[in-house]
């Protein structure tokens, strides 16, 4: 016999420092300004949907994890960890700890990513 748990959005954030909460309510405000965008719970993630997954948010005490779809790697600081998932795909990891973090240039990786689907 199987149990079914749903995730919420919201339980990702039991527990987190409110700044936590507030990068990732700037992170999703970007995205839907790129166009529909719907939040997909999961166990240890929360996925941010267009057509496919472009973005996945892994909450901390506080901090996040954003990880985004890329089609290259980004040399940065801010990228903590780089992941070819396959000749054209990168994985790519920000740790945001302050909402200020959600700048300009944050912001036009995000587009980038939610641009790849179109490619897909």
């Amino acid at each position: 016999m199987s149990t079914s748990i749903e995730h919420t959005v919201a339980g990702h954030f039991t527990g987190k420092a409110p700044a936590v909460r507030a990068i990732y309510d700037r992170i999703l405000a970007a995205a839907r300004e790129m166009g529909t965008v719907e939040e997909e719970a999961k166990k240890t993630s929360i996925h941010l949907v267009h057509t496919t997954a472009f973005a996945g948010i892994a909450t901390r005490k506080e901090a996040l994890i954003l990880t985004l779809k890329s089609s290259r790697d980004i040399a940065s600081p801010r990228v903590t960890k780089h992941e070819q998932a396959s000749a054209n795909r990168w994985h790519l990891e920000v740790k945001l700890s302050a909402p200020e973090e959600v700048d300009a240039e944050l912001c036009g990786w995000l587009a980038a990513a939610f641009a790849l689907q179109r490619t897909v």
